[in-house]
């Protein structure tokens, strides 16, 4: 698995999230416990993780709907 998008910003990662899955793209989030655990003040970033052979379209889906890293 490849990391495509990390942020702070849970409704950006919920939309990745959507917008990749209705394309069929499988993701899976990283660091959402320890995340959590530091009391949501934003301070560690989330990870959104796709298979490395999804990683090409992954990053056309989330630049065609102008969604950006932090």
């Amino acid at each position: 698995m490849k990391e495509l998008l990390r942020s702070t910003d849970p409704v950006k990662l919920a939309m990745a999230t959507a917008l990749l899955e209705g394309e069929g793209i499988s993701t899976f989030q990283l660091d959402v416990h320890t995340s959590v655990l530091e009391g949501s003040l934003g301070i560690l970033p989330r990870r959104l993780m796709v298979r490395d052979s999804d990683m090409f379209m992954a990053q056309v889906v989330l630049r065609d709907n102008e969604i950006k890293s932090d």
